[in-house]
C-alpha cells in the first residue's frame, strides 16, 4: 500500500535525525509541528462545511458593523485621545421618536343603545389624577354616625371591589333575572327587590329607568378590556402604552362591580348613551336625587376620581342596601370613603 504524505515526511524526519544528535534534537521540534499541521489539514477536510461558517459569519459582521461605522468616526483622533467625530455625522439629524402623552389622550368615543341592543363596547371608565394631598382634608365628618359601629365589612352589601380590592376567591351569590335593553340579563338576586321598588317610583314621578348593563363574567369582562387595548393599538400606541390606558378606561378583569351582579348601568328610553350628559336627564337627575331611598348610591361621583380612580358616570349606579346608602349620601362620600371608616 502506497505510504501517506505524512507518513513519507515523518520517515524522513526520523531518517535525518539518525545522523547526528544536533540533527536529532532538531528533527523533534519540527515534527511535532509537522505533525499537528498534517492532523489540522485533515480535521478541516472532514469539517469543511462546519469552519465555512466562521469566515462567513465574521465577513457578515464586517460588513453590516462597518456599513455606517466610518461615516460617524473618522481616523483622525483629538488632543484628549478620542475619536473625533466626522463633518458628515455632524450633519446627520436623527429622527425623535414622538411620546405619547397618555395624559391628554383623547378617550374613544363610546355607543349607545338602539331597538336592537346594545351596540359595541361597555363605557369606558376613566381615572383622572389625584389633586394635591390637601385634597384629603376634604373628606367630610361622619356628621356623628358611628359607622364602625353601625356597619361592617362583612356585610356582602358593602363588598369593596376596585382595583386595590379584588373580588374574594370564595364570593359566592345566586344570580336573578331583570329586564333590560337587551331582554332578560342577570344580577344578584338580593338587589331585585329594591331595584324594582326604584323603578316604580321613578315610574310614579314620570321617569322611566332601564338596565343596559348588569352582572358580566370574567370572560365579558376580559373581551371589553382586550378590545380596548386592541382599539388603542390601532390608534399607533404601543401595548405597554395601550394596556396602561386600557387600565384606566375599562376595569382590570377580577376588579369590576358588575362581576359580582351589585352594579347596574341605567338609562332611560329616550337618552340611553352613556356620556355625562346623562347627567342633564329626567333620569339622571331623579336617580341622583333618590336611589339612595331604595339602597343604590352613585358609584362615581364627580370630583371623586382621585379616590374611585374611575372617571364620573351619571349612569353607573351600585347597591349597598338601605342604611348605607343614606349615610353615603348624606355626607357625600364614595364607598371607598366609607369603608375606610369601617
Amino acid at each position: 500500500m502506497k505510504a501517506t504524505l505524512e507518513e513519507r515526511f515523518r520517515k524522513k524526519l526520523l531518517k535525518a535525525g539518525k545522523k547526528n544528535r544536533v540533527c536529532r534534537m532538531a528533527v523533534l521540534p519540527v515534527m511535532a509541528v509537522g505533525m499537528f499541521f498534517f492532523h489540522a489539514a485533515k480535521y478541516m477536510a472532514a469539517n469543511g462545511k462546519r469552519l465555512a461558517i466562521l469566515p462567513m459569519t465574521l465577513l457578515l459582521f464586517v460588513f453590516y458593523s462597518s456599513f455606517s461605522f466610518p461615516l460617524f468616526v473618522s481616523g483622525a483622533r483629538g488632543d484628549n485621545g478620542l475619536s473625533v467625530i466626522s463633518d458628515e455625522a455632524q450633519a446627520i439629524e436623527l429622527a425623535t421618536e414622538a411620546q405619547i402623552n397618555l395624559e391628554d389622550m383623547e378617550l374613544l368615543d363610546e355607543p349607545g343603545y338602539d331597538e336592537s341592543g346594545y351596540e359595541g363596547e361597555f363605557p369606558i371608565e376613566t381615572a383622572e389624577a389625584a389633586p394635591d394631598s390637601e385634597a384629603e382634608d376634604d373628606i367630610p365628618e361622619t356628621g356623628g354616625i358611628d359607622i364602625s359601629q353601625e356597619f361592617s365589612r362583612d356585610d356582602w352589601r358593602l363588598l369593596l371591589v376596585n382595583k386595590q380590592h379584588s373580588i374574594p376567591e370564595d364570593y359566592e351569590f345566586t344570580l336573578g333575572a331583570v329586564n333590560t335593553v337587551k331582554g332578560t340579563m342577570y344580577c344578584d338576586e338580593r338587589i331585585i327587590e329594591d331595584w324594582l321598588a326604584m323603578k316604580q317610583a321613578a315610574k310614579e314621578d314620570g321617569v322611566t329607568l332601564v338596565i343596559c348593563s348588569p352582572y358580566r363574567d370574567t370572560d365579558r369582562q376580559e373581551v371589553l378590556f382586550n378590545n380596548k387595548i386592541t382599539a388603542y393599538m390601532g390608534r399607533g400606541m404601543s401595548y405597554i402604552e395601550a394596556f396602561q390606558l386600557s387600565g384606566q378606561a375599562v376595569t382590570v378583569p377580577g376588579a369590576s362591580e358588575h362581576q359580582v351582579g351589585l352594579a347596574l348601568d341605567i338609562v332611560t328610553p329616550s337618552f340611553q348613551n352613556l356620556v355625562e350628559e346623562f347627567e342633564e336627564t329626567d333620569a339622571g337627575v331623579w336617580l341622583a336625587e333618590n336611589s339612595y331611598q331604595y339602597g343604590f348610591i352613585l358609584r362615581y361621583p364627580k370630583g371623586k376620581e382621585y379616590i374611585t380612580c374611575i372617571q364620573y358616570e351619571p349612569w353607573h349606579f351600585r347597591y349597598v342596601g338601605r342604611e348605607a346608602a343614606a349615610v353615603i349620601w348624606e355626607l357625600g362620600i364614595t364607598l371607598e370613603e366609607f369603608w375606610e371608616e369601617l
